[in-house]
C-alpha cells in the first residue's frame, strides 16, 4: 500500500477533503493531512486564497508544505487539491524518492521547479471547462507535463466546476468523483 502526503486547496480542510482521505485510508493506504492553514476553512475559494496572500502566498504555502514533510520518508506519493498541489508537484519534482504524484484541479509548468523527475508517475485530474483549471493556463501546464514525463495521465472530465470531488461543497459531481477516486485508487495500487 501506498504513503501519501495529501494537501488541501483554499477552502482548507472540508468534510469533504476528509472523505477523500478516509476513502483512501479505507484502501489501505496510509495518508498524512497536514492543515496549511492552522484549522481554519473558508466558504468559498476567493475567502481561503484571500488568507493565503495573508500568510504569503506562494513562497509560505510551500513552506508549510515542505515542513509538513520534513518527518515523513522520502518515499511516498505527494498529492494535492488545487492550492495543494502548488506545494505537492514541488516536493514531487524536489524531494528526492518520490513514488509519484496526483495534481487534482490544478498543474503548474514543471520548468517552475525544474525536471519532472525520471521514472516517477503523475496523474492530473481536471474539469476541461473549469475556468480556474481551463482558463488559467493549468490545463495547458497539465497537458505539457502528460506529454513529457514517462508515466503521466492527464484526465479531463465534462463539465466547469473546479472542486467537483468535494462532496461538502456545491461544485460537487459525483460521477466525475466516481471516476476520479477509481483511477486514483488505481494509481496507487
Amino acid at each position: 500500500m501506498a504513503e501519501i502526503l495529501l494537501l488541501h486547496a483554499a477552502q482548507g480542510q472540508t468534510p469533504g477533503f476528509h472523505a477523500f482521505s478516509d476513502e483512501l485510508r479505507a484502501a489501505g493506504h496510509t495518508v498524512h493531512t497536514p492543515d496549511l492553514f492552522d484549522g481554519r476553512t473558508f466558504a468559498t475559494i476567493e475567502d481561503g486564497m484571500a488568507f493565503a496572500e495573508e500568510l504569503g502566498f506562494p513562497d509560505e504555502i510551500l513552506a508549510r508544505g515542505a515542513r509538513a514533510a520534513e518527518a515523513l520518508p522520502h518515499e511516498i506519493v505527494y498529492a494535492g487539491f488545487s492550492l495543494g498541489v502548488l506545494p505537492a508537484q514541488k516536493l514531487t519534482q524536489t524531494r528526492p524518492g518520490a513514488r509519484g504524484a496526483l495534481l487534482l484541479y490544478a498543474c503548474v509548468p514543471a520548468e517552475f521547479f525544474g525536471p519532472w523527475p525520471a521514472g516517477v508517475p503523475v496523474q492530473i485530474h481536471g474539469m476541461e471547462d473549469d475556468p480556474i483549471f481551463a482558463g488559467e493556463g493549468d490545463i495547458d501546464a497539465a497537458r505539457e507535463l502528460a506529454a513529457s514525463a514517462e508515466a503521466a495521465d492527464l484526465f479531463l472530465y465534462p463539465g466547469d466546476q473546479h472542486y467537483f470531488a468535494d462532496p461538502s461543497l456545491p461544485s460537487y459531481d459525483p460521477a466525475a468523483t466516481r471516476l476520479l477516486t477509481q483511477r486514483v485508487l488505481e494509481f496507487l495500487r
